[in-house]
């Protein structure tokens, strides 16, 4: 059995994959990105290779992607974030189709044929708003773990309007609705919501729907109001935290076939 690896290293975490030759994903490894890219790198890739028992040389190729993607010595080749997002969606969908990835700096919206040929796409660059980021910060100003959002937003009864596009003036929004009583779990929900409506400001969708990224696989909420917002099903792949480098392994298996 023959090897590949792929790691995605986002500006928030770094996220790696080992799929056999029958591209099923045998391990995992996500840690914090850091300050030190090709360190963070390499410790995800022995806690992959701990996961399946295996050893560097069973690894017959390997390639990067994302933020960092620069930043890793031992790989074999570089794809761009896109390319390897849409790759991974593709393999589960094998269809028409639109991915979002939202991500924690930013977000993506990448459109692929039947073919899985990219026919399209647009990057959110608009500040936080529609990101992971965005989210943070509310978490931040509402003094709660990043990880009670998605339980508190399920919880909410009702909905409260953001209309601030801005993330700074949507934190002073959010202080103001303290003050009026609402809701904290109406406050969550309606955060995520804004998250939704700047992904539905990017662009339409072609095909079929799939949702990546870590702030999905976190927050199923998310996925539920984005699909509410387009009106049509969001499809979630296996592991969309690992779209990335489960795309970019899917390249490096590729490259050697082609080698």
């Amino acid at each position: 059995m023959r090897y590949y690896g792929g790691i995605d290293i986002g500006a928030s975490a770094a996220k790696l994959a080992i799929v056999d030759e029958d591209r099923q994903m045998v391990a995992k490894a996500v840690r914090r990105s850091g300050v030190d890219y090709e360190e963070t790198a390499a410790a995800c890739l022995d806690d992959a290779l701990s996961e399946a028992g295996l050893t560097r040389d069973q690894v017959k190729a390997s390639f990067s992607t994302g933020y960092g993607r620069d930043n890793v010595p031992w790989v074999d080749g570089r794809m761009t974030e896109i390319a390897c997002h849409g790759r991974g969606a593709h393999f589960h969908f094998p269809r028409r189709i639109t991915v979002i990835d939202i991500g924690a700096q930013d977000s993506k919206v990448i459109h692929l044929d039947d073919t899985g040929r990219r026919t399209g796409f647009k990057m959110n660059r608009k500040c936080a708003a529609g990101t992971g980021a965005f989210l943070e910060e509310i978490a931040y100003r509402l003094d709660l773990p990043l990880e009670k959002l998605n339980d508190l937003a399920e919880r909410s009864h009702g909905e409260v309007t953001l209309g601030s596009f801005c993330t700074v003036f949507a934190a002073t929004e959010i202080l103001e609705k303290i003050r009026a009583g609402v809701s904290v779990e109406d406050i969550v929900k309606g955060a995520f919501r804004s998250v939704a409506k700047r992904i539905l400001e990017m662009d339409t969708i072609q095909g079929a729907m799939v949702l990546t990224g870590g702030v999905v696989a976190h927050n199923p909420v998310l996925a539920d109001l984005v699909a509410e917002s387009f009106g049509t099903e969001a499809k979630v792949p296996p592991d969309p935290q690992y779209m990335g480098a489960f795309g970019a392994a899917l390249f490096a298996m590729q490259h050697d076939e082609k080698a």
